[in-house]
C-alpha cells in the first residue's frame, strides 16, 4: 500500500481494531534499550540514518545490539527541535529487579559504539521515559495515530516524551512504550495517553490496551495476563516470572510470584492463527498470529 493510496479508516490499525484482534502477549523482545536521539528524517530503515553515507555504522550497531539483547531505536521530540542542545543518547535496562536508566550527550554517532562496548557509561536517571511510536515511513498507522499520541503526552510531560522509531506491531498503532519497565500498549487514543502515564508514574497496569512487558518472553506476558483476570495484582512489579519451563513446543509451565511472593504455577498454551488480513498497511495476506490459552485453572488472589 502506498502512502498516496492510505485511508485511516481501512489502515492496519483500524482493521486490526474492528476484528478484535488480541492485545495480550504481543509486545516484542525488548530487555535492554538503546535511544538515539536524531535530526534527521527517518528512512524505513532507522539505523541507516547513523553515520556517513553507505549506512556502514547502522549495520554495526545493529549487529552488537543484537549480539548484547539490546533494541535501538531512533528518538525525538515532538515539535520543534531546539538544535541548540546536545543530541542525548539513552541505555535502558528493562529486565526484571534490574530496571535502570542512564542518558548522555551524544556528539557523534560514532560515539555509540563506545556506548555498547560499555567505556561510556552515562548518568543515572530516576524519571520514566515515555516513547509514542511515529515511524510513518515504516508504517502509515503508526504515524497518523501515534503524532496526536505524542502530542498529549509531550504537553503533559515534555520531558519524559519522546518519538520514536519502529518498535513492533504497527497493526496496534498507536503504540506507547513505557519505559525502564519495558511496558507496550497499543491501540492507544489521545485523550487516555496521560492517564496511562500516570497509572505508570504510579506504578499500575491498566489492562484494557496493556500488550506486555518486552522485558520477559511472551509466554510470561500471556500468564501474567491470565493471572490479573482472576484478581492477581495489577502492579507493574508483581507477577514475576520465577521459572519457565517448556513442557511441549507450544505449551509452558510459568511460575509466577504470588502476594508475600508465594509462589504459583500459570500453564499456557500458543496457537497460531490465520487471517485474510494484513499485519501492516505494507504487507500481503494472508497474516498469521500467535495466540496464547490458560490451560490449567488458576487460583484467585
Amino acid at each position: 500500500m502506498t502512502e498516496s493510496r492510505y485511508q485511516p479508516d481501512t489502515g492496519c490499525a483500524a482493521t486490526a481494531e474492528q476484528r478484535g484482534d488480541l492485545l495480550m502477549a504481543t509486545a516484542p523482545p525488548a530487555e535492554r534499550w538503546l535511544l538515539i536521539e536524531s535530526r534527521l528524517p527517518w528512512p524505513r530503515d532507522a539505523l541507516s540514518v547513523l553515520g556517513a553515507s553507505g549506512g556502514g555504522l547502522g549495520v554495526e550497531v545493529a549487529r552488537l545490539c543484537r549480539e548484547a539483547r539490546v533494541r535501538p531505536v531512533l528518538i525525538r521530540r515532538y515539535g520543534r527541535i531546539d538544535r541548540t542542545v546536545p543530541r542525548r543518547w539513552a541505555m535502558v535496562d528493562s529486565r526484571p529487579g534490574q530496571e535502570s536508566v542512564r542518558w548522555g550527550e551524544l556528539s557523534t554517532d560514532e560515539q555509540l559504539l563506545d556506548v555498547l562496548s560499555g567505556q561510556i557509561e552515562g548518568e543515572p536517571s530516576t524519571e520514566p521515559i515515555y516513547l509514542v511510536c511515529t515511524h510513518g515511513r515504516h508504517d502509515a498507522c503508526c504515524a497518523v495515530r501515534g503524532r496526536p499520541v505524542a502530542a498529549a503526552l509531550a504537553a503533559a510531560y515534555p520531558d519524559r516524551t519522546w518519538e520514536c522509531s519502529h518498535v513492533g506491531g504497527d497493526r496496534f498503532a498507536a503504540n506507547i512504550v513505557l519505559l525502564p519497565h519495558s511496558l507496550f500498549y497499543g491501540h492507544v487514543q489521545q485523550s487516555q495517553a496521560v492517564d496511562l502515564a500516570k497509572q505508570y508514574d504510579e506504578g499500575v497496569v491498566v489492562p484494557e490496551y496493556y500488550r506486555g512487558s518486552g522485558a520477559v518472553s511472551a509466554p510470561v506476558q500471556a500468564a501474567q495476563h491470565f493471572a490479573r483476570t482472576v484478581g492477581h495484582s495489577q502492579a507493574v512489579a508483581a507477577l514475576r516470572p520465577i521459572n519457565v519451563r517448556q513442557s511441549a513446543p507450544t505449551r509452558w509451565q510459568v511460575t509466577l510470584a504470588g502476594p508475600d511472593s508465594r509462589p504459583f504455577l500459570v500453564e499456557v498454551a500458543a496457537h497460531t492463527v490465520t487471517i485474510d488480513a494484513r499485519m501492516t498497511c505494507a504487507a500481503q495476506p494472508p497474516g498469521h498470529i500467535r495466540q496464547y490459552t490458560l490451560e490449567s485453572p488458576l487460583p484467585r488472589a
